[in-house]
């Protein structure tokens, strides 16, 4: 269910005032999204589950308190960027074959098209598992930067690192995929 013409941040406002329906637009809108930087973040798909509710609960109980400081993706990804962290702290991350069956039951992002889809899999395949193995503030970085489009100053205000430090760990990551993917990213880069 989406409300039509209504942002996050009015869906929000509505939402503290009593309106379930907003609140009902704010989870279609961002669960899959939300759940797929999860997913990619914690690399466990019963932890990313934890954190998916864990999030949307605190959603929930901010309500009332919540005032449009920033914009609703940013705070709502700041919720689950701290949960992450917080998991990470208190479990060893693991990659496994369970949490790539789970992104690969993912629906798409909205901007790929299908017909691309088929024949870019082999590359995405390769770009997924060079995200997999960046150091966690890299990696959260760029699927902030990738998955959600954020820019600089929203990452920054996501992760609680400034704009310089979230820059930086772009470059940094940005440099180490492209290595390891070779010539084909930079033939595709679109740099």
């Amino acid at each position: 269910m989406d409300i039509p013409g209504a942002d996050d941040e009015t869906l929000m406002q509505a939402y503290a005032a009593g309106n379930l329906a907003a609140f009902d637009a704010l989870y279609a809108r961002h669960r899959a999204g939300l759940y797929r930087y999860i997913l990619r973040s914690v690399r466990n798909p019963h932890l990313a589950d934890d954190i998916f509710q864990e999030t949307w609960s605190r959603v929930i109980d901010a309500r009332a308190r919540w005032q449009p400081r920033a914009k609703f993706t940013t705070w709502l990804l700041r919720i689950a960027h701290n949960l992450a962290v917080d998991a990470h702290r208190r479990h060893a991350p693991q990659a496994s074959a369970e949490a790539e069956a789970a992104l690969a039951a993912l629906p798409a992002a909205e901007h790929e098209q299908p017909d691309r889809q088929l024949s870019d899999f082999q590359m995405r395949r390769r770009l997924q598992l060079a995200i997999e193995r960046l150091p966690d503030e890299q990696r959260h970085a760029i699927l902030l930067r990738l998955e959600h489009e954020l820019s600089l100053e929203e990452i920054a205000a996501v992760t609680g690192a400034p704009r310089e430090t979230v820059k930086s760990r772009l470059r940094y990551a940005t440099q180490r995929i492209r290595e390891e993917l070779g010539p084909v990213a930079a033939e595709r880069s679109p740099a």
